[in-house]
């Protein structure tokens, strides 16, 4: 028997869940998720299907509503969106074992039914009818589906053929994949097909999945990388990764770790440079070894005498390897343990939970055109790096005053400087 699987979405979820707390109907309402007291600049980071019949986008800027469409701007509450997501989590636990279950993000979840189809005594869209009933019954939030007999195919039945189905379901198998989609364009619109991995392809003459079918490996991989294989996959509809093989994924490597001991004190602000080099080491390894990383901690040590060291850990919401992302993130965890009025002499900087890098996750708010391009300069960067040594190419903080990985790079033997 082929498998079965769900992709479940939670429509509009954030506006959707600011519905469902005043009682209003998001179908009705014209209604964005954004921080209005940033002004007319701020993120819409979610819009209610009602305002998207106005053009009106999620991840759109307020500016941008038109002046003629009356809208109700609300502040974001990831906390009450979480609680949501758990709460239909719960649900979906009503119908099937966790085991069969895998989140994909706060507001869609993998779901495989291949052996419940037997036991309810329903067909897979069935059992996804009855999902979607108890979701909008529990909560008010209007559920959509994707069916597929493989990951891809269910994702990709959710993303393209559910929104032309009056109740939002969905359906694909490889020989209707190939008949309806093969000739899909945008290629954009698929799963992982980003504008930059659209683009490349397009230099190729590639413009739909039909097109990687007839090209030659060879080129692919040597456009993507390993990468080109899961390309090629999609193309066929295939997908060899099931939600067992999630479950039981297990790290390579548990962690990337950095640390220095500083060449004199240095107060916070000269130490968060350094802190900003060490997270640019570790993803320049990251990326070479093809790994993301979803933890972070960072440790701080003072100089004699001024008091114990300080420690912090964060958990981060996507699994990356984005210097940006990450960057961002240590820099916040930095300010939030340091002790400022103490010199720093020490400091060590580790990230975990690395898995490799297929498994990277992106949230509501990454830009994907601008991640791939971030991550074509981190592997240009590791490649001129190990041609030419750890010097030949550097950040502008590199050359600050403070910054150490110059001469730390002098140090240690076997580059080519």
């Amino acid at each position: 028997m082929d498998k079965v699987y769900l992709c479940i979405d939670l429509k509009s979820f954030y506006a959707s869940v600011e519905c469902a707390d005043r009682g209003w109907d998001p179908f009705a309402v014209n209604l964005v998720v954004a921080d209005a007291s940033r002004g007319p600049g701020a993120i819409t980071l979610a819009a209610t299907p009602a305002i998207k019949r106005f053009g009106v986008k999620s991840r759109g800027r307020l500016f941008e509503i038109p002046k003629t469409v009356p809208y109700i701007a609300v502040r974001p509450r990831m906390k009450r969106y979480m609680e949501y997501s758990a709460r239909i989590y719960k649900i979906l636990l009503k119908y099937v074992s966790s085991d069969d279950v895998h989140v994909y993000s706060i507001d869609e979840a993998f779901v495989e039914v291949t052996s419940y189809q037997r036991m309810y005594r329903k067909n897979a869209k069935q059992i996804a009818q009855m999902m979607i009933a108890d979701i909008y019954a529990s909560t008010r939030i209007v559920a959509t589906c994707g069916i597929g007999t493989n990951l891809f195919l269910a994702k990709v039945a959710l993303d393209i053929m559910a929104k032309h189905d009056p109740e939002g379901i969905g359906v694909l198998d490889r020989r209707r994949f190939c008949e309806a989609l093969w000739h899909h364009r945008p290629l954009t619109d698929f799963w992982m097909i980003g504008r930059g991995i659209a683009r490349r392809l397009e230099q190729h003459g590639i413009y739909d999945l039909y097109g990687v079918t007839r090209c030659d490996p060879e080129i692919l991989y040597k456009e993507f990388g390993v990468n080109a294989e899961y390309l090629i996959d999609h193309a066929w509809g295939r997908e060899p990764v099931e939600i067992a093989d999630i479950k039981r994924y297990v790290p390579r490597s548990h962690s990337l770790s950095a640390s220095q001991i500083l060449f004199e004190e240095y107060n916070a602000e000269d130490a968060l440079t350094v802190v900003k080099e060490m997270v640019d080491d570790n993803v320049l390894k990251l990326t070479e070894r093809h790994l993301v990383t979803g933890h972070l901690s960072l440790g701080i040590g003072y100089a004699k005498g001024a008091g114990s060291s300080s420690h912090g850990s964060q958990t981060l919401a996507v699994l990356t390897s984005s210097y940006r992302v990450l960057r961002e993130q240590c820099v916040g965890l930095f300010w939030r343990i340091v002790k400022k009025d103490r010199p720093i002499r020490r400091l060590w900087l580790s990230f975990g939970h690395l898995c490799e890098e297929e498994m990277e996750q992106w949230d509501l708010f990454t830009d994907v055109d601008a991640l791939e391009k971030e991550k074509k300069m981190q592997e240009v960067l590791v490649e001129i790096k190990q041609k030419y040594g750890r010097n030949a190419i550097w950040r502008g903080t590199d050359a600050l005053e403070k910054a150490t990985a110059k001469t730390r790079n002098t140090l240690i033997g076997g580059h080519h400087e």
